[in-house]
């Protein structure tokens, strides 16, 4: 015979770790991403491949739209180097969403490629899966879409 425990205490154990999860959301969790991301967009300007790597896991990977998956934190900084000097400068990203609970935390959100003269280059829509880590949020998961279609659709 397989006994669950008693029911009381699972449901309170289950109700406890929902009101957990519901505190820690409601904490400071996206200020910090929105900051984070804020650092991300800045070292992007500066053409710091390396400084946007920092922001990630060790075992990070990136997923991103129409390309093969990119794992660890060396490959993500040569990811973003390339961009970086296929002249990928600026991004605009806008948070639509956080959730969290403990050391783990999900984003939504849009981002924007700005142009010459506010022509928009390329926009779509991310999600981040972030770790807490050493007190820092950082970004364990990033995968993102593109709105804009592909040449001859």
């Amino acid at each position: 015979m397989v006994t669950t425990g008693n029911p009381v205490r699972v449901g309170f154990f289950v109700l406890l770790l929902a009101w957990t999860c519901t505190v820690v959301a409601q904490g400071n969790v996206r200020p910090a991403i929105e900051g984070n991301n804020g650092k991300w967009v800045d070292a992007l300007s500066r053409g710091d491949a390396s400084g946007i790597a920092a922001l990630y896991t060790e075992t990070a990977k990136l997923l991103p739209a129409n390309g093969d998956v990119v794992s660890g934190r060396q490959e993500i900084q040569k990811y973003w180097q390339g961009a970086i000097t296929s002249g990928f400068k600026a991004v605009t990203l806008t948070t639509v969403e956080v959730e969290s609970c403990g050391d783990t935390a999900y984003e939504v959100g849009t981002w924007t490629v700005p142009g010459e003269g506010g022509k928009v280059l390329d926009k779509g829509d991310y999600i981040v899966i972030w770790k807490l880590q050493g007190g820092q949020w950082k970004l364990h998961r990033d995968t993102w879409t593109t709105n804009t279609a592909a040449p001859g659709q």
